[in-house]
């Protein structure tokens, strides 16, 4: 790293930790205050008693995810003075009413947009009868339709990645649309901050969406207000500020360029060097992004619209960016969007889709293994009725305490007959699932409980596509550089490791 590298990221951690003192502060306050009053009387102890039982009632009969409403209640029973008010405040939902309210009013969603093409999905079902139960279950969870003549090219790694989305970039003629979690001011952004100013000058429409948590230790200061002096338009999603609310804990880690509609990329690729191996973090960085063109690239730029209206708290002209271009060629494909604003959880419903419907196999790269009981059920019945169950995870984590909870769930799992891969020479941040050379969803979605119940993400699905074959040696490729995790060899761990994993396991839900 840098000197100037190591000097912005001091900055802006320094915002950063002052917001955290901050928030930290609050907290004690309130928790302080609530001990204050509590022992003053005895009928003050008695209300906040009754407001923490009433509390457990209500998130016992709440329909939400077991294991995170069981986490609230151990917490409210270790602090009953505090624990009910902080649910109250914090816990009650995957993100606050008003948020909701607000990207209902100025988020219009794909279905006044995007109507499905019956004959697409007819042929499908005609197609292949069995996978199209994934496409149905989407379509209802998620709103966006199935798509044909849409060509998928699978991108990795990220060094390989980057030329062909500058190489797009350079064609644009009318709009650039890109949203991403991380957006670092270093030299992956260098090349694509060059043609985004080239084509602000010619007369495209270049916005940028990042999230100010991703960000905010990645870019100097100033950043967003020098972009929109070169007439770049840029939103910042939820930004960091020093007040306890529980929309802090919802980001923004959807990554999506569109380009004139016709074009689109989407993955677990940021824009940052180390996802381009220009810098070592975490050993070598192991990627992957998929590229659209024709007309499933609709549905991307619905999505980056609605946020975009979201975070500027204004109405978009969503047809006036909609564009019918097609490229002959076989297969399906769906674009999907998931986030906190609803409970269908198509991110998730796709993942478990895909297990409970696969026939041979189901071959699974993902960073994080932070799943729940209906997850991990899913996947051992998967793999005890035959199916052929691989998952491939880390090897060097970027978390050291996220990646023993990732571990955590690797011994039922064996036993059960799934095979786990630890990718050796690095860290494998892909999150792609691949079955049966028919199907595969490449996209932004972690198997943890962040990325299934409080960020906004996305994917896609694919059917029939050359890009699933094209996934399949892939991960086939990524197994050969990882070493398999045996279950006699694991079952034999040290002990303070398997104390440290079930400790860290407890805390999963908030991870």
């Amino acid at each position: 790293m840098s000197k100037q590298q190591h000097k912005r990221g001091a900055n802006m951690r320094t915002r950063l930790i002052i917001t955290a003192l901050f928030v930290l502060l609050q907290i004690v306050v309130f928790m302080a205050t609530a001990y204050f009053f509590a022992g003053r009387t005895f009928w003050v102890h008695v209300i906040f008693q009754a407001i923490s039982f009433i509390t457990v009632a209500r998130i016992i009969t709440k329909r939400s995810n077991p294991s995170y409403k069981l986490m609230w209640i151990i917490f409210i029973l270790i602090f009953p003075i505090v624990g009910g008010l902080s649910y109250l405040v914090w816990g009650g939902g995957r993100i606050f009413p008003h948020v909701k309210k607000r990207m209902r009013k100025f988020s219009e969603g794909a279905e006044p947009f995007l109507k499905q093409d019956v004959k697409v999905k007819n042929r499908l079902i005609y197609d292949d009868l069995h996978h199209s139960r994934q496409s149905a279950y989407l379509k209802k969870a998620s709103g966006f339709p199935v798509y044909d003549n849409t060509e998928c090219t699978y991108l990795s790694p990220g060094e390989t990645a980057l030329p062909v989305m500058l190489r797009e970039l350079e064609k644009a003629e009318k709009y650039i649309f890109i949203e991403f979690f991380i957006l670092s001011e270093d030299s992956m952004w260098e090349p694509i901050h060059e043609i985004l100013k080239r084509k602000v000058k010619s007369g495209v429409d270049v916005r940028v969406i990042f999230d100010d948590f991703g960000s905010i230790t990645r870019q100097y200061q100033g950043f967003a207000n020098r972009l929109r002096d070169e007439g770049i338009k840029v939103a910042v999603f939820n930004k960091i500020s020093a007040s306890v609310n529980l929309f802090q804990n919802n980001r923004n880690h959807r990554k999506i360029i569109v380009i004139d509609g016709k074009v689109a990329f989407t993955g677990g690729i940021n824009i940052a060097d180390e996802y381009i191996n220009k810098i070592t973090l975490h050993g070598y960085w192991m990627d992957s992004a998929v590229m659209l063109r024709g007309k499933a690239v609709s549905s991307f730029t619905i999505m980056f619209l609605n946020m975009w209206g979201f975070c500027v708290g204004k109405k978009q002209r969503y047809l006036k960016y909609i564009t019918d271009y097609s490229i002959p060629t076989a297969g399906f494909v769906q674009p999907y969007a998931d986030g906190p604003i609803n409970d269908k959880n198509p991110g998730e419903g796709l993942y478990m889709q895909m297990l409970n419907t696969a026939q041979r196999y189901v071959y699974i790269a993902t960073p994080y293994l932070i799943v729940d009981n209906a997850m991990i059920r899913a996947l051992t019945l998967a793999a005890q009725s035959g199916i052929d169950v691989r998952i491939i995870t880390p090897h060097i984590p970027d978390k050291n305490y996220v990646h023993p909870v990732t571990q955590y769930c690797y011994e039922e799992l064996l036993e059960a007959g799934v095979k786990i891969y630890e990718y050796t020479p690095g860290f494998i941040h892909s999150k792609f699932f691949v079955s049966d050379d028919r199907v595969a969803t490449i996209g932004t979605i972690n198997m943890d409980y962040r990325s299934f119940f409080f960020h906004f993400e996305c994917g896609v699905w694919m059917c029939g596509n050359d890009a699933v074959l094209d996934i399949k040696n892939h991960f086939l490729k990524i197994q050969n550089q990882s070493t398999e995790i045996e279950r006699k060899t694991w079952k034999k761990r040290p002990l303070r490791q398997k104390i440290k994993q079930a400790v860290l396991y407890f805390f999963a839900p908030f991870m």
